[in-house]
């Protein structure tokens, strides 16, 4: 192998490993934003939930008296 050919490589090589961190870099950023969606998801849906559990229950919401 010549000099020409390694050097190439080597730099070839370098760039796919600073792409490698890049897009590492991205999923782990992807993957923080989607635990907090995720938990906000479920603190939206047991609140949801409560509201519908009070609306059946029919303590908190009154019909207004035209109804």
């Amino acid at each position: 192998m010549n000099e020409q050919r390694l050097v190439e490589i080597e730099t070839k090589l370098a760039y796919q490993e600073d792409t490698i961190q890049q897009l590492n870099d991205v999923v782990c950023l992807q993957h923080n934003q989607l635990e907090k969606l995720e938990t906000l998801c479920k603190h939206l849906m047991d609140r949801l939930k409560e509201l519908s559990e009070e609306r059946t229950d029919g303590s908190s919401i009154e019909k207004p008296p035209h109804y």
